[in-house]
């Protein structure tokens, strides 16, 4: 199975507003960047979407280790938190309705098709390819 490394970050100007998200995918020293945005987002929903782009653009299974320096999306994956929002229907723990539904089931897919580790790394700290993911994904978002 190939081994890829995937950095995301995704940016919003107000929550709701502007949004723009952007991966880096690096495969044998090779590296691609992927970017887009919308104009009437939430910074998770960017997050999001930078992950499930980054992981679709997967032509095969792959092994692979995502850097991310959301703890939304680390925490409700490894934690088994959205699997437990998808068995209940979309609801959390206490009934509420679980957010982002349409991107978790998306997510939870892709999940079952690589075989993903999650790295969390600290936003806005210096680390290279986060820095970059979060310029490509601010970028993306003052084009609305």
């Amino acid at each position: 199975m190939k081994h890829v490394d995937i950095f995301t970050d995704g940016a919003c100007s107000g929550n709701p507003g502007p949004g723009g998200w952007g991966a880096i995918l690096r495969f044998n020293g090779i590296e691609k960047e992927l970017s887009g945005g919308e104009r009437e987002t939430t910074n998770n929903r960017m997050e999001m979407t930078a992950v499930i782009t980054a992981l679709s653009a997967l032509k095969e299974s792959c092994e692979v280790t995502l850097y991310s320096d959301s703890k939304y999306i680390i925490d409700s994956v490894t934690k088994g938190w959205a699997v437990g929002w998808r068995a209940r229907g979309w609801k959390k723990a206490d009934k509420s309705p679980a957010l982002n539904a349409d991107l978790w089931e998306k997510l939870l897919i892709l999940l079952e098709k690589h075989k993903v580790t999650f790295e969390w790394v600290k936003g806005h700290a210096g680390h290279p390819e986060n820095e970059r993911c979060d310029t490509l994904a601010v970028n993306e978002s003052r084009k609305f």
